[in-house]
């Protein structure tokens, strides 16, 4: 099927690696030209030329940090100057810490607030004055927003207001013909997947390998996702393809979450 997003500009946060890179490497494997950003300057520019050698798409590739509004705005300007149109978004950042209740602060609870929340809205807020019609705005949140996970609480609380964002939003931009939609990923074959799984054996005392194994067999599927599946889902919510499709929620977890 032909997504539609040949010469479409996609603009996707996070994209040197992981979930980003997924769907940055999906939308160009769709002819799309698509604008990543990373904090890290050389990181961002070498999945960029990657993305550009492997799909033959054009690419752009710019240092930001979604915590600072003026760098958000900078990558913005600096799309659509290259390109002089902006047909979607995906919205993504890393995710909060990982820990209890009781063991959280003040200061962690406002960083995630400022991570996850507030780069949200500020990088949706950055694009609208230049999309047009038919555009599209992708969120990734977490699964925890429907059935929490242990010490996972500050990426819970802070996704779900994304959630709620997302349903908002589309409503109101719903009249400018601009999707708004959510993306749940599972569990993901990526370092921030490793990550917890690291955390979690070290808690229980036992191998980081038994402790990712454990974990699938909460999977139906009995496996991890893989980045490319994870990318394609996405490139299709961010194309026309899905043109009737705002403020859904689209789970990529293998059957993992219980809830209908």
């Amino acid at each position: 099927m032909d997504l539609g997003l040949h010469n479409k500009v996609v603009m996707v946060a996070a994209s040197s690696k992981g979930l980003g890179f997924g769907v940055a490497q999906a939308s160009a494997q769709e002819g799309a030209r698509v604008s990543l950003c990373s904090r890290t300057e050389a990181d961002v520019l070498v999945a960029a030329e990657r993305i550009r050698t492997e799909t033959q798409s054009e690419t752009l590739a710019t240092a930001c940090d979604v915590l600072d509004a003026a760098q958000i705005e900078n990558w913005v300007q600096r799309t659509v100057s290259a390109w002089g149109q902006l047909d979607a978004l995906l919205v993504n950042a890393g995710g909060p810490v990982s820990a209890s209740f009781k063991e959280l602060s003040d200061e962690q609870w406002h960083a995630a607030f400022e991570l996850t929340l507030m780069s949200t809205v500020r990088m949706i807020r950055a694009v609208l004055p230049h999309m047009s019609s038919g555009g599209a705005i992708l969120t990734v949140t977490s699964s925890s927003i429907i059935e929490p996970i242990p010490r996972l609480g500050l990426s819970t609380v802070m996704r779900a207001g994304v959630a709620g964002l997302v349903k908002t939003l589309a409503n109101e931009l719903a009249p400018d013909g601009i999707r708004v939609n959510n993306l749940i990923p599972g569990r993901i074959d990526t370092e921030r997947v490793a990550q917890l799984d690291a955390g979690v054996a070290k808690r229980l005392n036992i191998t980081p390998q038994e402790a990712r194994a454990q974990s699938l067999q909460s999977i139906p599927l009995k496996r991890l996702g893989s980045i490319e599946e994870f990318g394609r889902a996405a490139a299709f919510l961010l194309s026309p393809a899905a043109s009737f499709i705002t403020g859904a929620t689209l789970r990529v977890d293998g059957g993992q979450i219980k809830a209908i």
